[in-house]
This record gives structure tokens, C-alpha cells and sequence, in this order.
């Protein structure tokens, strides 16, 4: 089973001085720099998403995945994708995969106006533990990962 781990901050600087700790450390943690974002809800309640997000490569992969996810979260659309068919489709698959609804709701209680989070490998927690904050934790069937794996790479469509 593959985790999704989401580390909530009662502050908005936190997760991001997190979700550059992890970047330096992705070496060594056996992570890949993409599958790092931050989640920043300021005190007017809007959201805004960091990630090292490249559009070109693999990177254009995990865009995709934060794009999804964060839309899923919080009802946003990141990196402006627009909604259509193929997007319809993927969120189904990033549904279908095992990111429940009790994760979801957990999530965007915990992200009120003024905090932060951080979705991360669950590789990076024991690293990030410095910095303290509030771990939820949902997990992914094999079968749910391989689903999405092959939606985000564009194979795998029902």
C-alpha cells in the first residue's frame, strides 16, 4: 500500500520552510521532488498551491496529480486546467483509488483561514517531525495506485 500523508500547520510559513526541507532531502528520503506540495489557506480563506511542479517530463506527471488532488480537496482547479472530459475522467480515477471521503473532509477541516499543510511521501514525516504540526493519513490499495498510475500516465481509461 502507497500513503498520502497531508501535515497540517496552525500558521501560513510553515508547511512551505517543511516542503523545502523535503526537497533538499529528496535524495536522501528516496523521493522524488514533484511528489511534494505545500497548501496555503490565508486569512481571507484562498488557497494557494506550491509544488517544484515542471511542465515538461515526469513533472508534467505530478502537475497533473496536484491538480487533481488539490481539485478533489478543496474544490479548486490548480495550474489552470480546465474541466472537460479527460479531467472528468482522471478525477474518477483519483476518486476511485482509495482517497476516501473521511481523508477528504479531514483535510479541508484542517485547513482553515491563517494555516498551511503539506502533502508528502509518507518517506519525509520522520524527517519533517521539527516542525511539528497536526498528520493525517490515508492509504491506497496496490490496485488503487496502479489505477492512478496508469490514468496519470495516460493508460488505464474505462
Amino acid at each position: 500500500m502507497a500513503d498520502l500523508i497531508a501535515i497540517g500547520y496552525p500558521d501560513e510559513a510553515t508547511a512551505e520552510a517543511a516542503a523545502e526541507e523535503a526537497r533538499r532531502l529528496a535524495r536522501d528520503l528516496i523521493i522524488e521532488p514533484d511528489a511534494i506540495a505545500s497548501i496555503v489557506r490565508d486569512s481571507e480563506g484562498k488557497y494557494h498551491v506550491h509544488t517544484s511542479h515542471h511542465p515538461v517530463g515526469a513533472g508534467a506527471t505530478w502537475g497533473m496529480f496536484w491538480g487533481m488532488l488539490f481539485g478533489l480537496l478543496f474544490f479548486i482547479p490548480v495550474f489552470g486546467m480546465a474541466v472537460g472530459a479527460g479531467l472528468g475522467a482522471l478525477m474518477g480515477k483519483v476518486t476511485k483509488s482509495g482517497i476516501d471521503r473521511e481523508f477528504q473532509d479531514q483535510v479541508r477541516g484542517m485547513l482553515q483561514p491563517g494555516t498551511s499543510a503539506l502533502i508528502t511521501p509518507d518517506k519525509a514525516v520522520e524527517a519533517l517531525s521539527k516542525y511539528g504540526g497536526t498528520v493525517l493519513k490515508t492509504s491506497l490499495s496496490k490496485e488503487g495506485e496502479r489505477e492512478l498510475q496508469e490514468a496519470l500516465h495516460g493508460g488505464g481509461t474505462e
